[in-house]
């Protein structure tokens, strides 16, 4: 199985980054972790502050893997693009987010990318991927 971790905006600063909100590690010490607990998934990542790269990367994984995780950052409450997007796609795609958005400002109840997505986890941590990760795998 091959699943895809595409972190947007602002996430390579994880662990620096509001440690109070985010924590204190980084995406790229977590990783190995959910390489290591999932031996037989292949995991892949990618990471841009750029809405337009995030797209292209998108598209030119979306038909070929089993399924996306995708933390789009504050482009979750902006982006018909990335809408638009996943709606194309052919793998399913989980919506992550590190923190309880909706314990957070008004402005990020809102999620632009929602619908289009299979499913939403947040707030757990760094864990909302691992619980991505399972939701992708338990699906038929």
């Amino acid at each position: 199985m091959n699943i895809q971790i595409i972190n947007g905006p602002n996430l390579n600063l994880l662990g620096v980054r509001e440690p109070g909100i985010y924590g204190s590690s980084s995406f790229e010490s977590y990783l190995p972790q959910l390489r290591q607990r999932y031996p037989d998934v292949e995991l892949g990542y990618y990471q841009s502050n750029i809405e337009g790269e995030l797209i292209n990367h998108m598209q030119e994984v979306g038909f070929t893997c089993d399924g996306i995780i995708l933390n789009a950052g504050a482009y979750t409450h902006t982006s018909v693009a990335l809408h638009d997007c996943i709606r194309s796609l052919k793998a399913p795609v989980v919506e992550v987010h590190i923190s309880n958005v909706h314990q957070r400002e008004e402005f990020r109840h809102h999620s632009m990318i929602s619908s289009a997505c299979k499913g939403v986890i947040c707030g757990f941590g760094l864990n909302s991927y691992r619980l991505a990760l399972e939701a992708l795998l338990d699906l038929p």
